[in-house]
């Protein structure tokens, strides 16, 4: 619960400050953007999607209004995010083919 709410505040009052027009706009261009993918069938992360349409609304007062200080830091943790957990899911599945070979786990 603390978890979303400090992320509601990033997102609503750190990345740009949004009024409740304004979240109104970047949630309809975030459905707008998620029915047509949808309906194509591409794969798109929702939380890249609303994060896109906050700064979009936040750029249309004027580009200073986004904070890309913290967008920046945002866009480091997605693009970390893949490699770190490909890392982490060959590590386990090293682990467990070492853990079979000698014995100590039996696969079932």
């Amino acid at each position: 619960m603390a978890g979303g709410k400090r992320i509601i505040k990033t997102m609503g009052m750190r990345i740009a400050h949004l009024r409740p027009a304004d979240g109104f706009c970047a949630e309809t261009a975030a459905s707008a953007v998620l029915l047509a993918t949808g309906h194509l069938g591409f794969p798109v992360s929702t939380t890249h999607v609303i994060t896109s349409s906050i700064m979009g609304v936040g750029a249309t007062y004027r580009i200073k209004a986004v904070r890309w200080g913290i967008t920046r830091t945002i866009v480091t943790a997605w693009v970390l995010t893949l490699p770190a957990s490909a890392l982490i899911g060959a590590f386990v599945a090293y682990l467990l083919k070492v853990l079979i070979q000698a014995g100590i786990v039996h696969p079932t």
